[in-house]
């Protein structure tokens, strides 16, 4: 390991992965992407559609976005940085998506909000994104709740969910949305890309950069293990490499 990064993962308390079976490429045979799904499309590195719109858009707006691109998969909503939209206006917005042939991509506020993945997606929420994830235990606790058992702890229960359809079966339900769901983490910090080997694991989708607050985090640390922005990136890149995991090119 290079020296400059194996000091900065001891300054910020990160212990090194340890040489057996808990540092190899994990198996993602306990869930599997759904065929035809998005989920499937994400790990298959395909290309999925998306525009940015605030959960105030009206039908037809949509449907004016849907025209002018073509096909839209997805509709994100920023939660992180814009009003967190209402639960009912949430809920609103994700069934006409749904109504519309797309999904909702949310990004929730923060890592502490991990807990509440389960919560968005039982609201009609389709993909989400954790901001600032920096630690394997936060990333245990959004796949938990994001996901079904056995794979998951999720609670069963709600009306608004993606792809519901009375009469709800629990096990069919729950299997189809294990294999339909996504899920995201976004890599912001040094100590999120040190950690990455940690945090990605069997239930993580994709993951997504955090360009300024990355920069913000190298300028603050003057011994930090990467000079760049770029060095950062093309670290996790390679950190990830046989991971069945979607990661964008620095």
């Amino acid at each position: 390991m290079n020296r400059r990064i194996f000091n900065m993962m001891a300054a910020l308390g990160i212990g090194a992965a340890a040489p057996s079976s808990f540092s190899q490429t994990p198996s993602r045979s306990q869930i599997k992407p759904l065929p035809g799904s998005l989920k499937e499309k994400m790990h298959k590195g395909e290309p999925i559609r998306t525009a940015t719109v605030p959960v105030e858009s009206t039908r037809e707006e949509l449907e004016r976005i849907i025209s002018e691109s073509g096909k839209v998969d997805l509709f994100s909503v920023d939660g992180q940085h814009r009003p967190l939209p209402d639960e009912r206006d949430l809920a609103r917005f994700c069934k006409l998506t749904e109504e519309l042939g797309a999904g909702v991509q949310l990004r929730i506020p923060h890592a502490r909000w991990a807990y509440l993945t389960g919560r968005y997606a039982d609201l009609g929420v389709l993909a989400i994104l954790v901001p600032f994830v920096e630690e394997a235990e936060t990333a245990d606790e959004a796949i938990d709740s994001f996901y079904y058992a056995p794979f998951g702890n999720r609670s069963w229960g709600g009306d608004y969910r993606y792809g519901q359809k009375p009469p709800v079966d629990r096990l069919e339900y729950a299997k189809w949305w294990n294999g339909t769901g996504m899920l995201g983490f976004q890599i912001e910090t040094l100590r999120a890309a040190l950690n990455v080997r940690k945090i990605v694991k069997p239930g993580v989708d994709w993951i997504s950069w955090g360009p300024a607050d990355m920069s913000f985090d190298i300028e603050k640390h003057s011994h930090s293990p990467f000079k760049t922005l770029e060095e950062a990136h093309a670290f996790v890149v390679e950190q990830l490499k046989g991971f069945d995991v979607r990661v964008p090119q620095p």
